[in-house]
């Protein structure tokens, strides 16, 4: 499944409180690695993980990472950033 997300934008749902936005390069059973990617703490702002994402779509993932590895097992969504609506 997760095939089809490669070498794709993606936006990544955590379980805790961080939304993550990069490029998917690749993954194994523990690990997703995502280039030019955000990694974002909801904490540190009052915005939505909504609006965050959605904002991200309308002017661009701001890049805090060159190359980030996440946890699969803190993942709880993950879909296409083109397949991100605003309704």
């Amino acid at each position: 499944m997760l095939d089809e997300f490669v070498n794709q934008k993606v936006v990544i749902d955590l379980s805790s409180q961080y939304v993550c936005l990069g490029k998917l390069t690749r993954y194994d059973d523990h690990f997703l690695e995502l280039r030019n990617a955000d990694l974002h703490d909801l904490r540190d702002t009052e915005t939505s993980r909504e609006n965050y994402v959605a904002d991200s779509v309308a002017t661009g993932i701001k890049r805090n990472r060159k190359r980030l590895l996440l946890r699969r097992d803190q993942m709880v969504a993950i879909a296409l950033l083109d397949d991100v609506t605003e309704e």
